[in-house]
């Protein structure tokens, strides 16, 4: 294959799932948008948001690139079937998001409180990035291993899928369950 049709490959498979992406990215703006007035009620809720879904990227953009690479070695297949390999590494991503999502809230409440800035109470910003952190791990595991499966058995190359689909799916459900969780945390207070 020549450097021109490997470009044009890449594009070819990369283009829907970039607008895709870019549909996706609008969406959670208007989420967003949505939570506004809880920002008032949870001082350091805005500080978080960046980093929760930054951080969805990084962790399941890592696991996208195992899932990748195992099946382009022929290590995993392209289906959801009890294999040592993705079990691990599914459960690495889980406990690694879960925790980033406690850290996150630990971290913000203490640098808000550092700084002398209003800043809610350490559990309500630790129950948000608990709730959001489990709701989010789950999706983006399910949907990134089904979404990189059904490329790869279409002859789509995941490497080509990966980031976009962790972007999209991290910062559509990341910002659908955040605002689900500070409704949570606001009714149980």
């Amino acid at each position: 294959m020549s450097v021109r049709d490997e470009f044009w490959s890449i594009y070819r498979e990369a283009l829907p799932i970039l607008l895709i992406a870019l549909g996706g990215g609008l969406f959670a703006g208007l989420v967003l948008e949505e939570m506004i007035e809880s920002v008032e009620r949870f001082p350091g809720l805005l500080v978080m948001i960046p980093v929760f879904l930054a951080t969805r990227g990084n962790v399941y953009g890592a696991l996208g690139g195992r899932i990748s690479s195992g099946l382009h070695q022929g290590l995993i297949e392209p289906k959801f079937e009890r294999d040592e390999r993705l079990v691990n590494a599914v459960l690495a991503s889980f406990i690694n998001g879960i925790g980033i999502s406690i850290v996150i809230g630990v971290i913000t409440w203490l640098g808000l409180l550092v700084l002398g800035w209003e800043v809610a109470a350490l559990y309500e910003l630790v129950g948000i990035m608990l709730i959001a952190g489990v709701l989010t791990s789950v999706v983006l595991i399910f949907g990134l291993l089904a979404l990189i499966f059904a490329g790869f058995k279409y002859g789509y190359d995941p490497d080509n899928l990966v980031g976009p689909i962790v972007t999209t799916l991290g910062d559509i459900f990341g910002m659908l369950f955040m605002l689900f969780s500070v409704g949570l945390v606001e009714v149980l207070i």
